[in-house]
């Protein structure tokens, strides 16, 4: 099978192609905007008739998009994340390939979510920050397109190679610099949100398996379970060995301003999996510990 991978160089590209790399049926070839790409083309302005003229070269079977930003203002983000998206649909429509589409979207599509709650792929999306929307725009392209397409909405991912710029990532790089320093007080804020986390390799698993089959449609990629950011900190300082106290700061006068979550998804944010398992045959393998395990190796590699 022929896969075209785009956004290879990426967080969850990575992983993805680590997953398809290890299927001996796959031939992959990766196309971005980094000098590690067999193929160097920029989405947001490459046009949609030189992809489709690569495409009738290369003859995919599936094309896997997880390009995008998750940061930038709004025009930035939709020029990454919905007009990307809108070439990739146009160039398939003009290919003579009929190349299945899998889409990486975010459960940011969706915005807030009632505490305690489980959001399935039914519910309305009321992004509730540009980002969002732009993720939204690009899955409505998707949907609308008429090709073989899916879309595989990914909650909060983490493991190996958590950016520094996410709020797992801040957390790992601020108790990375309180060890080194010897700080014996953590401080951090916005540690009273849920999101449900999931490894980013179980993420590229997902991917996989929804090249391989029929669905179609959107299907949520979670573990299914909400967890506070604050637990998530407490069980970084553990397996970090850390012994200093944690401190949430909730007013600025404690300390420096921390950055909200970016997501613009609110106080929880919980996952509803079961098409996932019924149309895709996936579930979750990796759990939080080896999760945050692998995250704080690398963050304590840094220097």
């Amino acid at each position: 099978m022929r896969v075209l991978l785009l956004g290879a160089d990426g967080f969850l590209g990575r992983h993805v192609a680590e997953r398809l790399l290890a299927d001996p049926a796959v031939q992959l070839t990766a196309l971005g905007r980094s000098d590690e790409s067999d193929v160097r083309f920029d989405l947001s302005s490459g046009a949609p008739g030189v992809l489709a003229r690569f495409l009738d070269a290369v003859h995919p079977g599936v094309l896997i998009n997880c390009a995008g930003a998750t940061r930038g203002n709004a025009r930035d983000l939709t020029r990454q994340n919905t007009v990307a998206v809108a070439t990739v649909c146009e160039a398939l429509r003009r290919s003579s390939v009929a190349a299945r589409l899998v889409q990486v979207g975010c459960a940011s599509e969706y915005g807030p979510s009632p505490v305690g709650s489980s959001t399935g792929e039914d519910a309305v999306p009321r992004p509730g920050g540009p980002y969002g929307v732009s993720k939204l725009a690009a899955t409505e392209l998707v949907l609308g397109s008429g090709l073989d397409a899916v879309v595989l909405r990914v909650f909060s991912p983490a493991g190996p190679g958590t950016p520094t710029g996410s709020p797992l990532g801040r957390i790992a790089e601020t108790l990375r610099r309180a060890m080194q320093s010897g700080d014996p007080e953590l401080r951090l804020g916005g540690l009273g949100v849920q999101r449900d986390f999931i490894d980013a390799r179980d993420v590229a698993r997902a991917v996989h398996a929804a090249s391989l089959s029929a669905a179609q449609g959107v299907v949520n990629i979670g573990s299914g379970r909400a967890v506070r950011l604050r637990d998530m900190a407490a069980a970084l300082a553990h397996v970090a060995g850390y012994d200093g106290m944690l401190h949430e700061m909730d007013e600025p006068s404690q300390g420096p301003p921390q950055p909200p979550y970016p997501d613009g998804c609110g106080t929880w944010q919980q996952a509803d999996v079961r098409t996932a398992r019924d149309r895709l045959g996936w579930r979750p393998r990796i759990g939080l510990e080896e999760s945050l395990a692998d995250v704080w190796m690398e963050a304590a590699c840094r220097v």
